[in-house]
Order: structure tokens, then sequence, then C-alpha cells
């Protein structure tokens, strides 16, 4: 849930600083603008919603979004006590060790029902503003209902020759109708113009010339779509004042913009008599609501009076103007196209693995998972298949907790701060939660007790940015390390989908990285389980401990038959505290001895 929310909050972010970087340069750039550059300026808006589902991570620019999010989580994990974290198990020979929890709890500041609590509320306002667009839309429906076709010859050529000023090669549909009071244009694949029933005795052919220029620019200008586009932002960013104070602006911009687009067109006189078609609008009823999607040359009468005003000193653009208007959006561009990056923390595909599913095989295996959720992945490389149970959850990221471990140890070896030779640890005298964690440790102990500190000691000599090296390198997981370097791994910023687990453990056994081979074999003696006649056993448990309470377990791992070799996840979680690594490795074992794959 905080996920979700963590994303509305980035985009919150980005569209509140580009509406007040639009709000600055229009109002120290106001005489080096363009009115129609005033209102196309506000289209750069549309690039953070856009951004949301634009391909980033082709472009490697995960990155740069992982150190602005690692300032905006919800909350902050503090380990209780020692300020470590979650642990699992490993040794150097055979050892259930490796089968034990050693587990610390992360502390999360906000109880879960705030979340809750924050994305129920923001759904309740989509909701109430969506149904305000499908009223909006229904009122339209019975306009466009009640509205009966023109057949005056001189309105439908009137109406003509404005669409050749204008440069609309669209049919326009002619309608009039008693429920506006106001000219309105609507339709963005079947376009109207509706007119009061009583215009065409209320006001000259020179009149309703004006009223039709008015309406076809909007047409011209797809202010019909913007109007959708805006709408859009309503329904998302209710909350938000500055969106609702820019769609404010964005309204009265367009207005602007399209009396311009109307007074290009005609010599001086024209304008006045422009004018005075306007102010004859001014006292008639306007409808708010009718005014989100179906734009007019009517308005309130703040707007109209200020759209005299602008008509009253109006001259045409000069090309340098032009040039002006046409540089100072570029440069807006070049802004938008650097903010946008940060927008991919909104739909970032990070807690998710697209998994094709191709060489996959499906079963129910929910008998072995009750009271969990779970999820199990085998992969057989003879066959080159997967057996999944659950799938969604299969390709589901969470936190690694202690089977980071694995690689973490892997890492420190190859970065040559430990060795095979030479990986003892003195321990600093804490008192942690396990006897087994105040000791010295080496490499073989402290992965089979799952000695956080020992591991956190070498991620810091290590260096956080090799370490993002090194998990770019086997593309674990989400690759974000934005964290705290002492608990990235546990319920933290570093997530890993079943699925992976399992590739990683193939590619680890067949060391595809290139790393040393005495380095994986180091690793792989470390988290030996045990030995039978029918195989061996090698795993990793990792449990995820979050405000006392145990809530994702993992066992992974894989059995060695010789020339026969089937790599594992287990993935379960559990909100009433139950859900530890060892249960998960009790799952796994159960079901890889009903395959017949491991057994006593």
């Amino acid at each position: 849930m905080d996920t979700m929310l963590l994303r509305i909050l980035v985009s919150t972010i980005v569209v509140s600083l580009l509406i007040f970087i639009i709000l600055l340069i229009k109002k120290l750039l106001n005489n080096h603008m363009t009115v129609k550059a005033h209102y196309h300026i506000w289209y750069f808006l549309c690039i953070p919603i856009l951004a949301a589902f634009l391909p980033w991570n082709y472009f490697r620019l995960r990155e740069g979004t992982r150190f602005f999010k690692s300032f905006l989580f919800f909350h902050r994990e503090t380990p209780s006590k020692s300020e470590r974290i979650n642990g699992v198990d490993a040794s150097q020979a055979p050892n259930s060790d490796l089968l034990h929890d050693f587990t610390v709890s992360v502390n999360k500041s906000t109880p879960d029902f705030v979340y809750h609590t924050f994305f129920t509320v923001w759904i309740i306002g989509v909701v109430l503003f969506v149904g305000a667009a499908v009223y909006s839309n229904y009122q339209l429906y019975q306009i466009k209902k009640s509205a009966a076709a023109v057949h005056n010859q001189k309105l439908i050529k009137l109406l003509e020759a404005c669409k050749e000023m204008v440069g609309v090669k669209r049919n326009i549909r002619l309608r009039e109708t008693s429920l506006i009071s106001s000219p309105i244009t609507f339709g963005i694949f079947q376009p109207f113009i509706f007119l009061p029933s009583k215009t065409r005795e209320a006001f000259s052919l020179n009149e309703l010339k004006y009223v039709f220029l008015h309406e076809l620019h909007h047409h011209k200008s797809k202010d019909l779509f913007v109007n959708y586009v805006m709408w859009m932002f309503r329904i998302i960013y209710w909350f938000n004042p500055f969106v609702w104070y820019a769609l404010k602006r964005i309204r009265m911009d367009r207005e602007l913009a399209c009396d311009a687009s109307v007074l290009n067109l005609l010599d001086e006189s024209g304008y006045i008599e422009y004018g005075h078609t306007i102010i004859r609008f001014a006292d008639k009823k306007y409808d708010r609501t009718l005014e989100q999607l179906a734009p007019g040359i009517g308005g309130t009468k703040k707007q109209i009076k200020q759209r005299i005003q602008c008509i009253a000193s109006f001259s045409s653009d000069s090309l340098v103007l032009k040039w002006k208007s046409k540089v100072i959006c570029s440069v807006l561009g070049i802004v938008v196209l650097f903010l946008a990056p940060i927008t991919t923390v909104i739909a970032s595909p990070d807690d998710v693995y697209q998994f094709s599913g191709k060489n996959a095989v499906y079963e129910d295996l929910s008998s072995y998972f009750k009271g969990y959720k779970g999820s199990f992945v085998l992969y057989d490389p003879s066959k080159n298949q997967y057996q999944i149970y659950n799938r969604e959850m299969s390709e589901q990221r969470n936190s690694p907790d202690s089977t980071y471990k694995i690689y973490s140890a892997l890492f420190a070896l190859e970065s040559n701060v430990i060795s095979t030779n030479n990986n003892k640890q003195v321990w600093d005298g804490k008192i942690y939660p396990y006897p087994e964690w105040n000791q010295n440790q080496n490499l073989a102990t402290a992965l089979s007790r799952s000695v956080n500190w020992y591991f956190q000691n070498t991620d810091r000599e290590v260096g956080r940015k090799p370490l993002q090296d090194y998990f770019h390198k086997i593309k674990y997981g989400n690759e974000d390390l934005s964290g705290n370097l002492d608990s990235y791994w546990m319920e933290s910023s570093l997530k890993i989908s079943p699925i992976e687990q399992v590739q990683l453990l193939y590619q680890l056994e067949e060391n595809q990285w290139g790393f040393k081979g005495e380095n994986i074999k180091a690793v792989k003696k470390a988290i030996l389980i045990d030995v039978q006649k029918n195989g061996r056993l090698y795993g990793k448990t990792g449990t995820g401990m979050i405000n006392g309470k145990n809530v994702n377990g993992w066992f992974i791992g894989f059995v060695d038959r010789g020339d026969d070799r089937f790599y594992f996840a287990v993935n379960i979680q559990n909100k009433d505290g139950q859900a530890q690594g060892s249960k998960a490795a009790e799952i796994a074992k159960q079901i890889l001895h009903h395959k017949k794959i491991y057994y006593n």
C-alpha cells in the first residue's frame, strides 16, 4: 500500500513543481511570450503523466530516481534493539542450523492502517470526480439528444465560410437547443456547435460569424481533447490545490488564445465588434459544469472582463516575439525532460518481474500452504522448464531478507574484502539478540547463523557504489540499494521475486557472471544443508519481521543430484506473524519430497 502512496506523492511533487515553474515563467517573461504560448506552455503538464508509461528501464535512468526515492519513504526502517536487521542461516559442512531463524524486527513508524486510510480517502475522491465527469457527459448527451438541426441556409453558408477562414475541413454539425444560454462546442470524433434556441433572433449574422470563428478555433486547437486531459488531472490530483489553480489558469489562457486566433483573422474594426459579441454573453447564465468538457464563447463576468482588456490591447505577434516564445518553450521542455525520469517512480515496474511464462507449468500446491499466502518455483535446467505455484506471487518482488547474504558474501569475496582463507571478523562486544552472534565469526559461521553484523561490516567495506555495480551485473531483482546500507535488504528498498531467486541460483551454480571459481565454491560450501543418498541440499532461509511480526518467509536453494540439479524458491507471507524462513523451508522440503527430487 505504501508503494502506491509513494507513487502518488512523487507524482504530486513533480506536477506541483512543474506548475510552479510554469507560473514563474509566465510571470517573469509575460511580455516575451505570445498569447498562444501562454496557453501552450501548459501542455508540458502532460509529460509527467506520460512519463509514467514510458520504458525508462531501457534508458538505465532508474538509478537517478532511487536517490530521490530514498528521501521520500513513508517510513524509515529502524532495527529494534541493536540496530541490526533480520537474518537466518548457513554453514560449511552439512549444517541443519541453516534452517533456524535468526531474526531481528524492523520497526515501521507508521502503522499500516494509516496507509489504508489515506489510500481509501484518495480512492473515494477519485470515484466522486469520476462520477462528476460522467454526470457532465450525461448533461452533454441530454443537450445533444434535445438539440435540433439548424436548416437555415444563411447560417449554414456562414458556418462554411467561417470554416474556410479558420482552416477547418471537418464536418461540423450545427444544432440549437433550449438547454443552454451560451454557445458551446463539443465532440472530438463527431464535432458539434450548439446554439441557444433564440440565438438567430437575438444576434445578427455578423455577431454569429464571431461566435462561429471562436468555436471553430476551439476545434482546430484540439481544445476539446485538452479538456478531457484536464479532467484526468482533476480526477488524479483532486486533493492538490496547485492543480485546481492551474486548471483555472489553463481555461482562462485557452479562451485568451482562442480570442487571439480570431482577432488575427479580423481587421481593427472587427476587434470592437468581436468584443461586443463576447460582452453580450456576460449576463447569460453560465454553467461551470459544462465548461469543464465543452468550451464556448461565454464565461463568467470576471473572465469576460479580462478577455475584453486583452482584446482592447491586442496587436499582432511580431516575428521576434514568436521566436522568443519558441526559445522559452524549448528551455522549459529541456527542464521537463530532466524531471520526467523522476516520475518513473510513479509506475515503476520494480515491484513486479515480467515473466514470459513460455516454458512454465503452473500447478496447484495450495494444500502445502494452508494458512499462508505463498508461491513455489522450481526450475529444471535439463528440461528448461519451470514448475510454478501461484503465478502472481511468483512474479511479485519482496524484500529478500537474509537470502541476500549469499550474494553479499560473494561480493565481499570478489572485492577482496575477505578471502576464502582469511574471512574472520572479530566480535565488537555489543550484545546481540542471539548468543550465536556474540562471538567471532568467519564466512561459514556467519552464513550458518545469519549474523547480521558480519555482512553489514563487509557491505560497508565493499562500499555502496561497488555493491550497486555488482547488483546491476547479476541483475538482482529491482537492483535498488537506496535504503540504508545496513538494512536495504530487509523490508526496505531491495526487492526480488521467487522466479528471479531461482534464476540467480542457476546462474550462481553455473557461474555465468565470470566470478572466481573458488569464491563460488566457498559460498556453495557454506550453504550446504544436508547430504542424502539421492542428493545434496543447498539453501538459505530469510525472515522478514516488522514490528515484532514475521510477515515474510523465504527458503531458496537447489538440489544437486550429480548430473541433475533442481533450483527452487518458496516465499510465504502472513500478517499474523507466522511467516518464518523455517516454515518456508518445511514447505519446500515437503514439496521436493512429493516430487521425488529430495527426500531422506
